[in-house]
């Protein structure tokens, strides 16, 4: 699939922007994404905008992917935020053999989602057995399968080892309906996004329903994109998330300052030298942030398309530019909030609720502070 139609993801994104942002208030509410929202993201294929051409996906290059959450979260962050987690899920069907991953993908709704790394699965003849409960599962309410990361450990309860001595992590991946959705997500922001915990008791996972995420030499496909792995991609993805979240609140604080009128004054905001400075640092701030994402997403893209390596440099190189940019995003949600005063606290004005949910993005782990020390100490090491 060439470049352009690649970018068709974009536009469609931008398509049905108008769609989500009118269903943004009831996917609050419900605290899910609605019906009519789930059917445009599958009918536009925009779940699948990371799922091997083989499979029928775009495999499209990471910097679509970006600018298709982008334009997503400009109309609402925790649609954004779903199709980003279930996006990037589907890149693990790059260590599946075709006829599993044909399987989980392409029988309808053909959407993947998963929690945090946590707990073991026990070897039995034929695969292996899990009883677990993990956390942070964003997209599992639309989600026909589920996968969890587990280490391995033989019957006898000791740990299984790779090579290298370190323990053998697996993603194991089974349907949703072989677990119980516990509904937890009650959170001050993405509250839309049903990122709920789920649990399976002595459940049986065939060996092939798992996989080994993030392994290079397990890679059964050999496009450049599934080099970077998903926790790269998340990164990127999320921080796109930001960048959409931030310039949707700065649009709506320009909005309101060309026709607002402030207490006690005659003119109005846009005609206040103070507001004017203010909408200009923030959109420098705002368009810094976001040319320093794609510049470190595109650099990192061509050289892994030369050279099929990605490097611990260009690792690097994407959590620093993400944190970065999840950081700087949440500075202009603030510069914007506050400058629409009072205007901002009502429910019924796109501020607050932008304002929750950039700050719920900010709490993530894409955006921890220790990021700055592992690129620090990287830098400080030479590399």
């Amino acid at each position: 699939m060439n470049r352009s139609q690649a970018f068709d993801l974009v536009e469609r994104a931008r398509a049905i922007a108008p769609l989500i942002a009118r269903e943004a208030d009831e996917i609050e509410q419900s605290r899910r994404l609605t019906p009519a929202v789930v059917a445009a993201l599958i009918e536009n294929g925009l779940y699948r905008a990371l799922l091997p051409q083989s499979l029928g996906g775009t495999e499209a290059p990471i910097d679509i992917f970006m600018q298709m959450l982008e334009e997503i979260a400009t109309a609402d962050a925790s649609t954004a935020w779903c199709l980003g987690q279930c996006g990037v899920c589907a890149m693990i069907a790059a260590w599946l053999d075709h006829d599993t991953a044909q399987e989980i993908f392409n029988t309808p709704p053909g959407i993947l989602a998963w929690g945090a790394i946590g707990h073991e699965a026990r070897i039995v003849d034929g695969g292996y057995r899990v009883t677990a409960r993990w956390d942070f599962a964003s997209g599992s309410r639309q989600a026909s399968w589920l996968g969890a990361h587990v280490r391995i450990v033989n019957a006898d309860g000791t740990p299984r080892k790779n090579a290298d001595s370190s323990p053998e992590v697996r993603t194991i991946l089974f349907p949703v309906a072989s677990a119980v959705l516990h509904d937890v997500w009650q959170a001050i922001g993405l509250a839309g996004t049903g990122t709920d915990s789920y649990e399976v008791t002595d459940l049986f996972i065939p060996e092939r329903f798992t996989a080994f995420r993030d392994v290079p030499s397990a890679l059964r496909e050999q496009s450049p994109l599934y080099r970077i792995g998903t926790g790269s991609t998340f990164s990127l993805g999320f921080a796109a998330v930001s960048l959409g979240v931030a310039r949707a609140t700065l649009d709506a604080a320009i909005a309101l300052a060309r026709g607002k009128h402030q207490s006690l004054a005659v003119s109005a905001m846009r005609d206040n030298g103070a507001v004017q400075g203010l909408i200009g640092r923030t959109e420098g701030d705002l368009r810094a942030a976001r040319a320093y994402l794609y510049a470190t997403a595109h650099a990192m893209w061509r050289d892994l398309s030369a050279t099929g390596e990605f490097s611990p440099t260009h690792r690097s190189a994407v959590r620093l530019a993400a944190t970065w940019t999840i950081h700087q995003s949440a500075k202009v949600v603030d510069a914007a909030y506050h400058m629409a005063g009072a205007t901002a606290v009502f429910r019924s004005n796109p501020f607050e609720r932008r304002f929750r949910d950039m700050h719920a993005i900010a709490q993530q782990i894409q955006a921890r502070d220790t990021h700055y020390e592992d690129v620090g100490k990287a830098i400080l090491a030479g590399h």
